[in-house]
């Protein structure tokens, strides 16, 4: 069984996937795969850095997420050349994981941009971590200590909420308490489990 698991900026999809895991669920963190693909030595990085320049790297070598998020954040053709590097390496880690997982696994690839990268259509089934607007840019505030020039930036730069949910088998609603998560959570993955034991 293979899930995509989606949701905004500040949605909670961190959270969501968390209680995934511990109710068993195998997770592909694109996020983390993110990172591993760029870490020092690896192609990757070097291909950042012949695209970017040396301006992306930090004194010790490593790459200087915040220089290189500077540059792509703000300009879209930046941020696809950018993407154009990474996902091809992401989606390769991805799949020796899910590879390496048990047959009957449900395996929930965590991809936070699976909606603008158009992977939608990929998976058996996709979870969308919804909250409104207004709470996305109050959490990154609040627990990030961003700008709201920031936080609105970087939640425009995304899908908005329409077009997620449009994409949803399920819909994980994160506005209230983390046991109202928890219990949403594990009826969904009590629902996946079921279809894909009976093969739907």
């Amino acid at each position: 069984m293979r899930v995509g698991l989606t949701g905004g900026v500040a949605s909670g999809k961190s959270t969501v996937a968390a209680i995934l895991t511990e109710l068993g669920a195998v997770i592909v963190d694109a996020d983390q795969l993110a990172r591993e693909v760029v870490e020092p030595g690896t192609p990757g990085l070097a291909a950042v850095v012949q695209e970017f320049g040396d301006t992306v790297l930090t004194e010790e070598g490593t790459l200087d997420r915040p220089a290189l998020g500077a540059v792509v954040f703000t300009d879209q053709d930046a941020r696809r050349r950018l993407e154009g590097i990474l996902h091809p390496l992401i989606r390769a880690r991805a799949a020796e994981i899910e590879a390496a997982a048990e047959p009957d696994a449900v395996v929930v690839h965590d991809i936070p941009l699976l909606v603008e990268t158009g992977q939608a259509g990929q998976f058996d089934a996709v979870l969308v971590v919804d909250v409104p607007v207004e709470i996305q840019v109050e959490r990154l505030l609040r627990d990030r200590g961003w700008s709201r020039a920031d936080a609105e930036a970087r939640v425009a730069a995304q899908a908005d909420r329409e077009e997620r949910r449009a994409a949803a088998t399920y819909v994980i609603e994160n506005t209230g308490t983390r046991e109202d998560l928890r219990d949403r959570v594990t009826e969904v993955f009590t629902a996946l489990v079921s279809t894909g034991s009976t093969g739907d």
